[in-house]
């Protein structure tokens, strides 16, 4: 009973404190700014039209109405989300003085953002399982990836997301913040929050660790059990042709799935310490702006579908333009 006051009483005085938030980004370097500026906003922009682009051409392509690209489109769609979420406001601070994010604003982009890294994180996981039924029991693909089966994978993923964010926000509301706080970082992540907490954050700090542990370990162990058997299967086929159709089939899902869950690890393994913040900032930038662009990238460019939709789209609007 005295808990539950407390927390109220810290949740009250959060929200009429006038708590502010000063998200400092890359301010210690004003001279880049402006060219940090222009390149964000590339970025962004990739990647709105190439996660859009993808999810519109497997609308319209009969060809690509299978599990792998039904999964592809709701990876495009969380990634347009998660980059949504964070650079509009990078962006904005880069080029505004004042970088100040409200207490409802900063905890809303956690929350968000909370919920398209462990939704992404379980996508893949699905989209490695779908390679594994494809190469290794070819025979039952259609029925073991129904379209049904398709759907719950899916929509578990965005449930078991959304759980784990309103835990990670709830733990994070019971903490108290004083004033106006600066963090060094250009998103509300946890351990920037914390780090500016007026109250002992171990309990959200152990919330967060377990349920991201287990997440990461989760989600990579289906990743590596799938893989290990598809590398069995694979160089069973006497076949080299074979073996390179197998392979090919897989190396857009390997590629993103390494750099995913490579910049993640290596943010578990980088210190929190002040002289590490320049390097949690980069690869946090990689993460949350850089890989919502590279996937339709990956896909699209070694995917001869995709290719073939993409010169449709442009000639049909060349024809329309002559016109």
């Amino acid at each position: 009973m005295n808990h539950s006051r407390a927390t109220l009483f810290r949740n009250q005085e959060n929200h009429s404190g006038g708590v502010t938030f000063v998200l400092l980004g890359f301010s210690e370097y004003p001279k880049t700014q402006l060219p940090l500026f222009l390149v964000f906003l590339f970025i962004y922009t990739v990647t709105v039209l190439g996660n859009l682009g993808m999810i519109v051409i497997i609308k319209m392509n009969p060809k690509l109405h299978t599990p792998m690209y039904f999964f592809l489109s709701h990876l495009s769609f969380v990634d347009f989300c998660y980059s949504t979420v964070v650079t509009p406001k990078l962006l904005e601070n880069l080029v505004v003085e004042d970088r100040t994010i409200s207490f409802t604003g900063c905890i809303m982009q956690f929350f968000l953002a909370c919920i398209f890294v462990v939704t992404e994180t379980f996508m893949l996981a699905a989209m490695a399982y779908d390679r594994f039924v494809a190469v290794c029991n070819p025979l039952l693909y259609t029925v073991v990836m129904s379209q049904k089966i398709c759907s719950l994978l899916v929509g578990a993923s965005y449930s078991w997301s959304i759980v784990c964010s309103l835990i990670f926000t709830c733990f994070l509301l019971t903490l108290s913040f004083c004033g106006t706080n600066f963090i060094n970082n250009f998103v509300c992540e946890h351990a920037a929050l914390v780090a500016v907490s007026c109250s002992d954050p171990y309990i959200s700090q152990q919330i967060i660790l377990v349920s991201a542990t287990f997440n990461e370990l989760s989600s990579l162990i289906i990743v590596l059990t799938s893989y290990v058997f598809i590398f069995i299967t694979v160089m069973k086929m006497p076949s080299t042709g074979g073996r390179r159709k197998a392979f090919s089939t897989c190396a857009s899902h390997l590629t993103a799935i390494t750099i995913f869950h490579g910049t993640i690890l290596f943010l578990y393994c980088v210190p929190n310490s002040k002289s590490s913040w320049l390097m949690v900032k980069v690869a946090s930038i990689f993460y949350t702006v850089v890989i919502p662009m590279l996937n339709p990238l990956i896909y699209s460019l070694r995917n001869k579908d995709v290719k073939e939709t993409v010169k449709k789209l442009i000639a049909a609007r060349l024809f329309f333009n002559k016109m």
